[in-house]
Parts: C-alpha cells; sequence; structure tokens
C-alpha cells in the first residue's frame, strides 16, 4: 500500500474508537492528482446522507495538465461502503455525537484509491496534556535505558 496523504493532526485532537477501509469514487483527473499527493485532509470529515457516506471538504487540488473539464477541488465525494455499513456509522455518529473522520488516503494493490476513515471522540485539553507527557517521559526512559 503506497500512502498519499495522512491526516496526523486527527490522532492527536480526537480519539480513534474504530477504524474502516472505504473505496472513494473519483474522477479521472482526481486519480491524477492524488498520484501527484496533491491532496490536503485537514478539515475534512464524513457524513451520512440518504443512506450513503460522502466526505466533504477533502481538497484534491486541479490536475495541471488537465483539460476545461478539470474538477472543482472541494466538492463532496461519495464513499464506497455497504450500505449497512453506511448506515450503521451514520446512525452511530448521530447519535453519540460522535464524528466521522478520514485518517488516510492510499492506493492498495490492486491500484485503487482507498481512505480509511474513523470514528472518534473529540479529546479534551487535559487528555492531550497526558498524551504529551506519556511520550515524553517514553522517551526520556528509552534514552536513559539505552545509555547503561
Amino acid at each position: 500500500m503506497r500512502a498519499v496523504a495522512e491526516n496526523r493532526k486527527a490522532r492527536y485532537l480526537y480519539e480513534v474508537l474504530d477504524t474502516l477501509e472505504a473505496g472513494l469514487e473519483l474522477k479521472g483527473t482526481e486519480v491524477k492528482s492524488l498520484r501527484g499527493h496533491m491532496i490536503n485532509m485537514t478539515d475534512a470529515f464524513c457524513k451520512g446522507q440518504n443512506g450513503e457516506m460522502w466526505i466533504f471538504n477533502l481538497h484534491i487540488s486541479p490536475y495541471d495538465f488537465g483539460n476545461l473539464n478539470n474538477h472543482d477541488p472541494k466538492r463532496q465525494r461519495r464513499l464506497l461502503l455497504h450500505k449497512r455499513e453506511a448506515l450503521r456509522w451514520s446512525s452511530l455518529s448521530e447519535q453519540r455525537g460522535l464524528t466521522i473522520v478520514p485518517l488516510r488516503v492510499y492506493f492498495n494493490d490492486k491500484s485503487r484509491a482507498k481512505v480509511e476513515i474513523a470514528l472518534v471522540k473529540s479529546k479534551k485539553i487535559y487528555d492531550r496534556r497526558h498524551d504529551i507527557q506519556e511520550r515524553e517521559e517514553e522517551r526520556e526512559l528509552r534514552r536513559v535505558t539505552k545509555y547503561q
């Protein structure tokens, strides 16, 4: 699997509860832009509508060598999921107040564009501080044991 983009900020801001792999419905020039790593996932989120899952604010830059029929960079794109999965995830996000966020976009072994989405819960500020403190303690412990 060749990773195209990763939303590293999502793991810092949210607590990941569950993940799922989904396909992306793309146009031809969008695929070419993805292969060139011209994607921005910072404000992207997913929402269920009419039994389908859609991804919003996923910015895929227009292909440089495209023609007049280039795609809109911030258009909403449909995620390719089974209907049962889409309904389940959208109901979980609505009932429990959770969010669905893309974690990474990649090409699988068959050169299909896939997105890994996650059901997340927002972290509080003290949770973030606690995570940073744990990371620093672990780093310090590794450094001390390395020199002994």
